[in-house]
């Protein structure tokens, strides 16, 4: 980006403002998807709607042959509506609407039980459509030696796990579709567990089930600033490609029919996507400490709260630049920890734009309607200006109160 090309934005969406890059989206989904099969054919993407739903994204997936993994009714009405097929969604996550999950199962979708309480909505589903195969995957949990014991799917050493193994045999409409794990860590070597983990279970219970899926949890590209400000190595898509893959080749070489490997990346596709611009409203002088605050918060870039510094540009719009040391950005709340950079060195005015880079992951759907709406969204990555989110007003949050 140029100054006159920031400039010219500022003008016309104002002071703070995402850019989209949904070229580099589709580049990330394509050389992620590549890496995989080039070593294990039968494998496929299903984006976590939740990290980033916004519609062009989820469009572009949708475009490419991936799969929706939606976590909430509200994230299967954007599949739906966006044309989706409903064989192509999987609804995750520890809460669901019965009513949403009785629609996706008659139409076609997979649905992921994860804990006790759905195995009874699912039989009561089954014996109201009995003439309907209804396509259910399980959700497992197991230990990948990572140190957090995670809370999601069921124990698969417990008495409620084999419960819904046999719910199977009691209703003949209902399908084993795929199992599926999924571990925050994004670490490589917890990658190594899952594929493990996963082959060891099927191979127990004598099941091959038509897709495995090992959830999401993987890192995406970044530059080295950022890179080295976590505790562990950043692996490439080639990499993960290579944990995982050859062991599923190896395992089903001698297999007539083949089960698709999964799994449903949402940061590692669309964490270096997207960039906030937010513009120098003051700098100021606190006992000796200087602060820059900016029309932006670390809840635009960061909603989870993490102390990492994106990789940020200056744009000088401003006048009489100053050179500082150890300068922090604040944020336009009145929350005290609000801070979206801290020991920035360099130049600065009053009037600068700041280019906060890699803030793909969670920021415009996490971000909450606090103190001031939300800031609009623009895509000038494929040679045209679009217009992704408008900005946000007032009537946009306070419709649903009552004055």
């Amino acid at each position: 980006m140029t100054n006159t090309e920031i400039k010219q934005l500022t003008e016309k969406f104002g002071d703070a403002f995402y850019l989209l890059d949904s070229k580099q989206f589709r580049q990330n989904f394509l050389e992620l998807k590549s890496e995989f099969t080039n070593i294990y054919p039968k494998f496929n993407i299903a984006y976590s709607y939740k990290t980033n739903y916004t519609p062009k994204l989820c469009k572009i997936v949708n475009e490419l042959g991936g799969f929706a993994e939606v976590v909430s009714d509200m994230e299967l009405e954007i599949a739906l509506r966006i044309g989706v097929e409903p064989n192509n969604i999987i609804w995750n996550g520890p809460f669901k609407n019965a009513k949403k999950v009785e629609q996706l199962l008659i139409m076609g979708g997979t649905v992921n039980i994860d804990s006790a309480y759905e195995i009874d909505l699912i039989a009561e589903i089954a014996k109201k459509y009995p003439q309907s195969k209804l396509n259910i995957g399980i959700r497992c949990n197991f230990d990948i030696n990572d140190g957090i014991l995670s809370r999601f799917g069921f124990d698969i050493e417990s008495d409620d796990f084999y419960r819904a193994i046999s719910i199977f045999n009691e209703y003949k409409n209902l399908y084993l579709i795929g199992m599926q794990c999924h571990f925050s860590t994004r670490k490589l070597e917890s990658w190594k567990f899952r594929v493990t983990g996963m082959l060891n279970l099927i191979d127990k219970l004598g099941i091959v089930p038509e897709h495995i899926d090992l959830g999401g949890g993987l890192f995406g590209k970044m530059p080295d600033s950022l890179k080295v400000q976590f505790d562990s190595e950043i692996p490439t898509f080639k990499q993960y490609a290579e944990a995982v893959a050859p062991v599923f080749a190896e395992h089903f070489k001698n297999t007539e029919t083949k089960p698709l490997l999964l799994i449903e990346p949402g940061s590692a596709l669309v964490g270096d996507c997207m960039n906030f611009a937010a513009k120098v409203v003051n700098i100021k002088t606190v006992r000796g400490k200087a602060i820059a605050t900016l029309l932006g918060s670390i809840y635009n870039i960061h909603p989870t709260l993490n102390k990492k510094n994106s990789p940020i540009e200056i744009y000088p719009m401003g006048e009489n630049q100053k050179k500082y040391n150890d300068l922090d950005f604040g944020g336009f709340t009145c929350i005290e920890s609000d801070f979206l950079y801290r020991h920035y060195n360099g130049k600065l005015a009053k009037g600068d734009m700041v280019l906060f880079g890699n803030v793909g992951s969670y920021s415009v759907v996490l971000k909450p309607p606090f103190i001031l709406p939300n800031f609009p969204i623009i895509d000038i990555s494929e040679g045209k200006l679009e217009i992704i989110k408008k900005g946000e007003t007032f009537d946009d949050i306070f419709r649903t109160f009552v004055f």
